[in-house]
């Protein structure tokens, strides 16, 4: 009975990780990589998940999550000229626009827009200061012990770094939260100040979304000393699939894609 069991354990840890070819992830040009079947809660596949790494603008799923939970998404942001002064990818506001809390986060996590990230961090913490206290409050809070934040956005400044253990934390945490769902998945919106007759634009970098039928978010990002990196999600048939991939030198999204197929496939 015993040895029935444990041939069957063993069966079972087998199938659950035969979807995963290891010796070819082995060969990716990445500096980390994390592949969680969300659905069993189980690791496939793990490089480096404690090395220190700049979170570039994935920093902008804990910066969204603070303003869906502690922000009122209907709520008119008058934008100043503190929350312009930000480097590209903006979305272009100008002092004196008024923009809804709900168009700000849509553009900060569809087109990475820094002023978008900044106006929310200024209106939700007081100051931006005020907001990466919360911020770091907030990574304590859900287990990320090896992520210090300096800003919203996710510039490479001192002392602005985590971990893809880390960042997979955020990653399951965010995606607990329908709004975050349904905003992380969307490959574009339009959207206009409601005082000026100005219109808006925030479409996604995330190619996954355009070219890959599972694909259901999360997040993209790119800085000099980030290189690419991404969090990425697919779901297909009740299995669920999330990625953490830092400084990836080759193809993104063509080795995300090969990665969810072998484990949506399975």
């Amino acid at each position: 009975m015993i040895k029935k069991l444990i041939t069957l354990c063993l069966t079972c840890s087998v199938t659950l990780m035969a979807g995963i070819d290891k010796n070819e992830l082995n060969k990716l040009e990445v500096e980390a990589l994390l592949v969680k079947d969300m659905t069993t809660k189980q690791m496939l596949y793990s490089k480096e998940p404690f090395k220190e790494v700049q979170p570039a603008s994935l920093t902008k799923v804990m910066t969204v999550m603070l303003a869906i939970e502690y922000g009122s998404l209907k709520k008119p942001i008058t934008i100043t000229r503190e929350m312009t002064k930000v480097e590209p990818t903006i979305a272009g506001y100008r002092r004196g626009d008024v923009i809804l809390m709900e168009d700000l986060i849509k553009a900060a996590m569809i087109k990475s827009d820094n002023d978008a990230a900044k106006a929310i961090a200024i209106t939700v913490g007081g100051s931006e200061e005020k907001f990466v206290e919360m911020m770091n409050t907030k990574a304590r809070t859900i287990g990320m012990s090896h992520t210090h934040f300096t800003n919203p956005c996710g510039y490479d400044t001192k002392g602005h770094y985590s971990t893809p253990k880390d960042l997979m934390k955020m990653a399951e945490y965010a995606i607990k939260n329908r709004k975050f769902n349904e905003i992380s998945k969307m490959n574009e919106h339009r959207y206009r100040a409601i005082n000026k007759n100005r219109e808006f634009y925030a479409y996604t970098h995330n190619r996954l979304l355009n070219r890959y039928q599972y694909a259901v978010g999360i997040k993209t990002g790119y800085t000099a000393k980030a290189g690419p990196c991404l969090i990425a999600r697919a779901k297909k048939d009740g299995k669920d699939c999330v990625i953490v991939m830092m400084n990836a030198k080759g193809d993104r999204w063509k080795t995300a894609k090969n990665i969810f197929e072998q484990v949506l496939n399975s």
